[in-house]
């Protein structure tokens, strides 16, 4: 299993138990994932860290100062 971090703009889009699919992006030197449809964007991760499972669920809805972040699981 794998966790990654997503950050939500807005609330509400998402909640725990929710199954997501996510749409991989490629920079120059990175990948990063939007769950679809455009509801909360990852990090940078470099190409050795690519995610190869594009379903999951959602972990954990988070509201810190900062925003509103997701966490995910995905099966790999």
């Amino acid at each position: 299993m794998r966790e990654i971090e997503f950050k939500m703009e807005r609330p509400g889009l998402l909640k725990a138990g929710d199954h997501i699919t996510v749409t991989e992006g490629v920079l120059p030197s990175s990948y990063y994932y939007t769950i679809d449809p455009s509801y909360a964007m990852s990090g940078n991760f470099p190409f050795s860290e690519r995610l190869m499972e594009r379903n999951g669920e959602v972990v954990e809805v988070i509201e810190n100062d900062r925003g509103f972040y997701v966490k995910a699981r995905f099966g790999e």
